[in-house]
């Protein structure tokens, strides 16, 4: 299998290689407590695959709730009377202030926000007050009163492979870098601000599992809080939230990386 050519439309199991079938992928996703659907926030076509994914899920599981990076926790009313058929689109996108909680496209989410509407699936605010990550990554957690905190409690703190692998993800050594390493305690300040986004949206999924009588929650969120298991499913499993399935779209011509996902799906090229 190492050899042979991927082709769109495909799921791979990143550990071996193997072509999952679609059904078989879905199935198991299922069964999990949170499923995690990562993405680059200005790919249309990478919110296409998650509509279909949570789609497909639901032909699984009625009791679905689905959290978004997007939006901040204090937004959850706005987002319930959406779901419930109170607001006109505009109305939604407009008290639900996208234009300055999210800088990207509403058109390219709005499927995903349509269809939580149609099936009357609950949606989530699993983003924190945008200050409290500056706040973190300046004073750490111990600067921050518990009334300050948003209800986010302090993140497990970062193994060496998550601080490489986020070194690496945010350009790694580069030349004109003042960061010389993973391990230099100028890129403390970075690893503690991204770390409080992973921890608010694993605390916001724990949260709605024992509020909600353990739905499946699936998670609308940035790739690079869910490759090889770090960022949000470490601060799920560290909050005992047992069963996480990571999910990922795959574009590059590269195999995936083993340990990157539990499956990623194959996109073609030109459908982006």
């Amino acid at each position: 299998m190492s050899g042979a050519a991927m082709t769109p439309g495909q799921w791979i199991r990143p550990s071996d290689g193997a072509v999952l079938a679609h059904p078989e992928v879905l199935a198991h996703a299922a069964r999990a407590d949170v499923v995690l659907l990562g993405e680059q926030h200005d790919k249309a076509a990478q919110h296409r695959w998650q509509l279909h994914v949570l789609a497909g899920l639901l032909a699984h599981r009625a009791d679905i709730a689905v959290g978004f990076e997007m939006f901040p926790a204090r937004l959850d009313p706005v987002l319930a009377r959406w779901v419930a058929g109170e607001l006109t689109e505009a109305d939604f996108l407009d008290q639900a202030e996208w234009g300055t909680v999210w800088g990207f496209p509403a058109e390219i989410y709005l499927p995903l926000f349509r269809f939580c509407r149609q099936f009357r699936l609950p949606m989530l605010g699993l983003n924190c007050r945008r200050a409290l990550v500056t706040e973190v990554g300046i004073g750490g957690w111990d600067a921050i009163t518990d009334a300050d905190r948003d209800g986010v409690t302090p993140a497990l703190p970062a193994t060496p492979a998550y601080r490489r692998f986020l070194f690496e993800f945010t350009g790694g050594g580069s030349p004109n870098r003042k960061v010389t390493s993973p391990d230099d305690p100028a890129f403390d300040r970075f690893v503690r601000a991204q770390q409080v986004w992973d921890r608010a949206f694993a605390c916001r999924m724990a949260e709605a599992r024992a509020a909600r009588g353990a739905p499946l929650v699936v998670g609308i969120i940035g790739r690079g809080h869910l490759e090889f298991g770090h960022g949000t499913p470490a601060q799920l499993a560290d909050l005992g939230v047992a069963t996480v399935t990571v999910l990922l779209p795959h574009t590059a011509p590269e195999r995936p990386a083993p340990g990157i996902a539990d499956a990623v799906f194959v996109m073609d090229p030109l459908d982006m």
